[in-house]
């Protein structure tokens, strides 16, 4: 209701003419210039758009290497996996130059992941894979295949 009573009040006083002028030196507070209203001078302020400018375009460009290197792993991954290959992702890499390589940390675990994959495919890594299967179970396999085979000879050979 004081709100009411105010917004009442005051647009009858300005339109008296007693306390109008409020309109007015709020148009002429607002200067048209932007440096200005800023608080600079047209060349600060110009210099001030140059580095936003540029500051924007190194992001950009950063953001753009850090999708690039994100892709260069997926790519990587789908060739170890033989998965299909992304057309986003080459459009990517292309996009970022063709410079661009995984970063330091993805190496490091790549290479290590290759080593490890070597390691089992090695003769020592087979002995390992061998050392931890259960050789009762293998034992009785071959006793059984032993047998079969046996069988196999008696029912063909008419001597044993």
């Amino acid at each position: 209701m004081a709100f009411l009573m105010k917004s009442m009040l005051s647009n009858q006083v300005k339109n008296l003419g007693l306390g109008g002028g409020g309109e007015e030196s709020k148009e002429e507070s607002t200067p048209s210039d932007p440096a200005a209203a800023a608080g600079m001078t047209r060349e600060e302020y110009e210099e001030y758009q140059k580095q936003m400018v540029e500051e924007k375009m190194e992001r950009d460009a950063a953001f753009a290497q850090k999708k690039a290197e994100r892709a260069v792993l997926r790519v990587h991954l789908r060739e170890k996996y033989r998965l299909p290959k992304s057309e986003l992702d080459e459009n990517q890499i292309q996009m970022a130059g063709d410079d661009v390589g995984l970063p330091e940390d993805l190496q490091k675990m790549v290479a290590e992941d290759q080593e490890e994959e070597e390691d089992r495919d090695s003769i020592l890594g087979q002995l390992q894979n061998i050392q931890n299967m259960d050789m009762d179970a293998i034992k009785e396999k071959a006793q059984a295949t032993f047998t079969e085979m046996k069988q196999a000879a008696e029912q063909k050979c008419s001597v044993m």
